[in-house]
């Protein structure tokens, strides 16, 4: 049926009207929908209508929750109204799963959630949050997820530690491009290899690999040390500092291996191997050896004393 409908009236003054004007013409009819809310305005208007009990102070607390609501949209804090009765409505954010973090500490991404106890699950921005916890030095990745009706979910995969990189003063872990992660901290990062000087983290990657093959000797290097951007030292456990050529390393580490294993070189009294001229191999001794082997050399051989001879 058309809400419009065009036919004979009841005659002027016959129908109904709001505020002495007529609501119902000769040739219309309301539609259906207003119908009701024009009833309720003919009685106020003919004065009909009787407000109920305490519709003054309800009136008024709309007016003004309206009023307030308008303010804080034209002022930007309607975000904050959303999350206040949305998070006292049963959506505050009161559990947070973390998952993937070993170097970083569950603290650290709290405080990047930055959570007050009354955040609400609806109004919280979860891709802001993923942000700042990309932020975090070790942090790689990171997902912020909500579950309703009160969860969030935390994922994160970190950067991969290569080795610890000494310059000066200054000890820090590093990835296999060496980019650094973060300031050494002790702990687990203690066992990663120690490189030492400008330019180490560039070539490390593809020395330690070589290395790596003799296993007997990469168990005892304590540290690799880049000298001038041009070769490297190793530092053993025991004290022993072996120096490797510019070129040629390769055959340098495996004939350093050969002679530890024929005469155990590197499990003697010496203080540094030099390799780094191609024709000799230099030894230097430790302080205690230099001067044991000197008062040796200084030491005069007692004359054999001669039996007294027997005349006949």
């Amino acid at each position: 049926m058309s809400a419009l409908r065009w036919g004979q009236g009841k005659g002027a003054g016959a129908g109904p009207a709001l505020f002495g004007l007529p609501l119902s013409f000769d040739h219309f009819v309301l539609p259906r929908m207003f119908r009701r809310p024009v009833r309720v305005l003919v009685r106020l208007g003919g004065g009909e209508f009787t407000a109920p009990p305490f519709s003054a102070a309800i009136l008024s607390a709309v007016l003004i929750g309206s009023g307030s609501a308008y303010g804080a949209y034209l002022g930007g804090q309607i975000d904050g109204v959303v999350q206040g009765i949305t998070a006292r409505t049963g959506f505050a954010v009161d559990q947070i799963k973390v998952v993937g973090n070993r170097e970083t500490s569950e603290i650290d991404i709290l405080d990047r959630l930055e959570l007050d106890g009354w955040t609400s699950l609806i109004g919280f921005d979860a891709e802001a949050a993923r942000e700042r916890i990309r932020t975090l030095p070790w942090v790689e990745v990171a997902a912020v997820r909500k579950v309703y009706p009160h969860t969030l979910e935390v994922r994160v995969e970190e950067r991969e530690p290569f080795a610890l990189w000494q310059q000066g003063n200054s000890l820090s872990v590093i990835e296999r491009d060496g980019q650094v992660i973060a300031p050494f901290s002790g702990g687990k990062q203690a066992l990663l290899p120690l490189i030492i000087g400008t330019g180490a983290p560039a070539t490390a990657p593809d020395f330690l690999a070589k290395v790596k093959r003799y296993p007997e000797l990469a168990a005892r290097v304590k540290g690799y040390i880049r000298v001038g951007e041009r070769r490297w030292d190793l530092k053993l456990e025991n004290g022993i500092t072996v120096k490797l050529p510019e070129d040629g390393e390769d055959q340098a580490i495996a004939e350093l291996v050969r002679m530890d294993r024929d005469n155990g070189l590197l499990t003697r009294d010496i203080a540094a191997v030099d390799m780094r001229l191609s024709d000799r191999l230099v030894v230097q001794l430790t302080p205690e050896a230099a001067t044991q082997r000197e008062a040796t050399l200084n030491e005069k051989p007692q004359n054999l004393k001669r039996k007294p001879e027997t005349k006949i």
